[in-house]
């Protein structure tokens, strides 16, 4: 997991090969104003869900995790508070893994809490699960799927 701003992201882009094209994406004009929805960048290797929604207790929020995709988690405005814990670390699966959809929940609490301000970016790994969308107040955010492999491989 990296908590970082949005304009330090660039040191992280020699962790994965699509992460400066999902940075330049996030930092578009505009970006603010797109609908909520999918957006491709690079098909399904590579995209971005914009959202907004009213942010929800920590007691309603469910760890989850994917294998498929890291998430970076971007927010456009409001402040997300997510819970952490490392994957092997959670023994109470609410149920198996959602191979379809890329996502598997638990009812393990988090390990720690992570203030995610506006202008900020999470970026949680297949070996991170993590439960966003823990605010008072609404979330404006974008969040960019990046494949762990190439869908070409």
């Amino acid at each position: 997991m990296i908590l970082d701003s949005l304009s330090s992201a660039d040191q992280y882009a020699p962790l994965h090969s699509r992460f400066a094209a999902a940075f330049e994406f996030l930092r578009r004009p505009g970006l603010e104003m797109l609908a909520p929805g999918r957006f491709p960048i690079q098909g399904d290797d590579l995209f971005v869900i914009i959202s907004k929604s009213r942010g929800r207790c920590r007691a309603e929020a469910k760890l989850e995790c994917h294998r498929k995709y890291i998430d970076i988690q971007f927010v456009i405005a409001g402040c997300d508070e997510m819970g952490w814990k490392p994957v092997t670390a959670c023994r109470n699966s609410l149920a198996g893994y959602d191979s379809e959809n890329d996502i598997q929940f638990f009812t393990d609490p988090a390990d720690t809490w992570i203030t995610t301000p506006a202008g900020s970016i999470c970026i949680f790994f297949p070996d991170d699960a993590h439960a966003p969308l823990v605010s008072e107040g609404e979330i404006h955010k974008a969040v960019v799927k990046i494949a762990v492999l190439s869908a070409g491989r």
